[in-house]
């Protein structure tokens, strides 16, 4: 049943059907024609998945994303940032890479941030001379390191999956998302002196700089907030959702003061279609994610890999593989759902707890955004930019490869996981 599964999704996705519609279609189709289990299970399932209280995180998490990253804030820390290391070789490229890093602390959500920075900052790259399918790049794979700095909505999913501490999580995501945030920065730094790009002369001015520092410094404060409430145990993930949503209402209404009831209704409409979007993969992805387990996949699978690969190293590199492959035509939230019962059993055969793992995947997968067929912040920056997917690919290769180095790293490097 779920060989027969998993070929009619194919079969739906490449009819251009959405990922959740083709995984409910394919499920109920499965269902239908097996007839071993009661379609209704469809509904039970899709209706039992939505009744968990952490997953109240997700809309005001998009809530606050929605409202910090519009306005202001955005020119703001562009400006602030550009002051900072605009002269240096390949300085305005890195700007974005920084602008994602921080933005990160903020939505959680790689798409929001190549829409909102790669807006701001692409037209600004090209007009100081940087090509654009550099620019556009450079952005799609920036915009992943906000689903590494916590808040991420992809660790919130994880977590739902495998039980999975949702701080512990969002604790270990900082490392490598600043890590990621220094190799694309040395990508841009080598990249900029290499082919000598275009650097900001703008004249310094200390007055200047203590200003936009003093405007950004309550939306640069949210992060750092995030994590010591979580971290010290002060309030849990969904609580400091709230308090987040709060906190952005008070900086933009009382800081910036550029809250306004259409910006209100933009954010709230913003936040709830992107949750809807989240929920209703979930609620399709648990309908396959029942039926691999019922059918005892996941066991199955680990027995086979360990009687076939035997090698604690092949067993991860094979988990990689086909994370990689699996994201580069599914969408993240539902790979992660997808992926993570079968390889959550394997993971603890080879001495791999749920932390590790789950970070491993989350940097993993989101190579899949800027990485084609289906690329998502890929497709949304080199559609601001007005270039080829091609040419911004060919970009892409230094991006690809510090990728994959970090991945590595926390494929077979446990300590690097901080807990």
């Amino acid at each position: 049943m779920t060989g027969l599964i998993i070929a009619l999704f194919i079969l739906a996705a490449l009819t251009s059907i959405p990922i959740a519609h083709s995984l409910v279609l394919a499920s109920v189709c499965g269902l239908l024609i097996i007839d071993r289990v009661p379609v209704h299970l469809v509904v039970e399932q899709m209706l039992s998945q939505t009744q968990s209280f952490p997953l109240i995180a997700i809309p005001f998490f998009m809530m606050t994303g929605a409202l910090m990253v519009s306005g202001k804030l955005g020119q703001s820390l562009v400006n602030l940032l550009t002051m900072m290391i605009g002269r240096v070789h390949g300085g305005p490229a890195q700007v974005g890479v920084l602008s994602s890093t921080i933005f990160g602390g903020v939505s959680g959500s790689a798409v929001a941030d190549a829409s909102a920075i790669g807006s701001m900052l692409i037209p600004w790259l090209k007009k100081l001379g940087y090509p654009a399918p550099f620019a556009a790049g450079t952005l799609a794979a920036a915009a992943t390191i906000d689903i590494l700095i916590p808040p991420s909505i992809p660790m919130i999913i994880y977590a739902l999956v495998s039980g999975a501490s949702i701080g512990a999580l969002f604790v270990a995501g900082i490392l490598p998302g600043l890590l990621m945030c220094a190799g694309f920065m040395a990508v841009c730094y080598v990249q900029g002196r290499r082919r000598n790009f275009p650097r900001d002369t703008t004249p310094f001015e200390w007055p200047a700089f203590w200003h936009q520092l003093l405007h950004a410094g309550p939306a640069l404060a949210m992060p750092v907030l995030i994590i010591i409430f979580l971290r010290f145990g002060i309030a849990t993930p969904t609580e400091v959702s709230v308090m987040s949503t709060l906190y952005a209402l008070l900086v933009s209404g009382l800081v910036y003061r550029d809250l306004t009831m259409d910006k209100l209704r933009s954010a709230s409409i913003e936040a709830g279609i992107s949750t809807g979007v989240v929920l209703l993969i979930i609620m399709a992805s648990s309908v396959v994610g029942w039926i691999v387990t019922y059918e005892q996949l996941p066991a199955e699978f680990t027995r086979y890999a360990k009687e076939t690969l035997q090698s604690p190293w092949l067993i991860i590199l094979s988990m990689n593989m086909i994370m990689l492959i699996t994201g580069m035509f599914i969408d993240l939230p539902a790979a992660v759902l997808l992926l993570t019962p079968m390889f959550v059993p394997l993971a603890a055969a080879v001495g791999m707890d749920t932390i590790q793992l789950g970070i491993m995947m989350i940097i993993n997968l989101s190579i899949g955004l800027y990485h084609p067929p289906i690329g998502t912040t890929l497709f949304i920056t080199a559609s601001i930019a007005k270039v080829r997917i091609g040419d911004v690919v060919i970009e892409l290769i230094p991006f690809y490869a510090v990728a994959i180095g970090l991945l590595l790293g926390y494929a077979y490097l446990p300590w690097l996981t901080l807990r």
